[in-house]
């Protein structure tokens, strides 16, 4: 038949130190100079010159600080070229129209808010967004398209 173990603690019952030694021995990370980095020199000598070897000087002290910006809005834009190169697939997930000559195109709806002129305009083009260059603004209009500004915060 087992016998069941008894614990640790209840069998050192009596023991004055449970095992652990002197009396100041078992206690928190005080008695083995702190944890982890603690006691690293930086207000005293303690470990400084480990410390110093192997990290480097840019271990101590405080360094910069940090402005707190404003919020900066992103303007997430699109050369035109790509624009063109992605119609297809956009017109098959009906994200943009077809009326005539004419592709629809919401930029909004897109997820951009700025058109680029990177790239030749080859297609008619009814466009809306926030923002247009002014390089894609003449190529569109060159090419017979129709642009529209969206308004918005």
């Amino acid at each position: 038949m087992t016998v069941n173990k008894r614990s640790k603690f209840s069998r050192m019952r009596g023991t004055h130190t449970h095992g652990w030694g002197a009396k100041k021995k078992h206690r928190g990370a005080g008695n083995r100079g702190g944890r982890g980095m603690a006691g690293s020199g930086k207000r005293a000598d303690q470990k400084k010159p480990t410390i110093l070897k192997l990290y480097g000087n840019e271990y101590f002290g405080k360094h910069g600080f940090n402005r707190p910006q404003k919020l900066v809005k992103k303007i997430k834009a699109i050369n035109v070229d790509d624009l063109q190169n992605k119609l297809e697939f956009y017109l098959k997930n009906k994200l943009v129209a077809k009326e005539g000559d004419f592709y629809v195109v919401d930029l909004d709806k897109l997820g951009y808010q700025k058109l680029l002129g990177g790239g030749d305009v080859n297609v008619k083009l009814k466009i809306s967004a926030q923002y247009f260059s002014q390089a894609v603004v003449k190529k569109i209009k060159d090419k017979g398209g129709i642009i529209e500004e969206n308004v918005s915060d």
